[in-house]
């Protein structure tokens, strides 16, 4: 990418303002990444190249080495580039798998509550027998005069 700079030069035509390439280099150099069309557009380009001087003009627009062509047609005729346009990486979850966890972890917090409250009703069972045992124990005599 470059960035354009406005200066103006001095001499003969001062004060006109031109459009200079930025010279600055940027701050970290990153490698070129080519597509399989890129390279099989250009493989094309090159082998449809007739002329004298053609094919070196190629390469020079586009910034390449004759080695990138030797390398690429290799790879063409071994039928690599075309397993080269797939995106890298991963692949994208299946949405089913997403679903079917989300349900596996609703379903174990519902177990999970239902557990708890069977565990509750229990202890509130075993509260009301003791309170009842409690009770009939507390109870003054019927036939108790005053």
């Amino acid at each position: 990418m470059t960035a354009l700079v406005t200066a103006s030069r001095s001499g003969a035509h001062a004060g006109r303002v031109t459009d200079v390439p930025d010279p600055e280099v940027p701050e970290r150099a990153t490698r070129r990444r080519f597509t399989a069309a890129y390279k099989l557009g250009i493989l094309e380009a090159y082998d449809a190249a007739t002329e004298p001087g053609d094919k070196g003009a190629l390469l020079r627009r586009e910034g390449l080495y004759s080695s990138h062509i030797v390398g690429w047609r290799n790879a063409r005729d071994a039928g690599a580039l075309q397993g080269l346009d797939r995106k890298r990486g991963r692949k994208p979850a299946d949405p089913r798998e997403g679903e079917v966890a989300r349900l596996r972890r609703r379903a174990e917090r519902a177990e999970a509550e239902l557990a708890k409250a069977r565990l509750i009703i229990d202890v509130q069972g075993k509260v009301s027998a003791l309170l009842d045992a409690l009770s009939d124990s507390a109870e003054p005599p019927k036939d108790s005069t005053r």
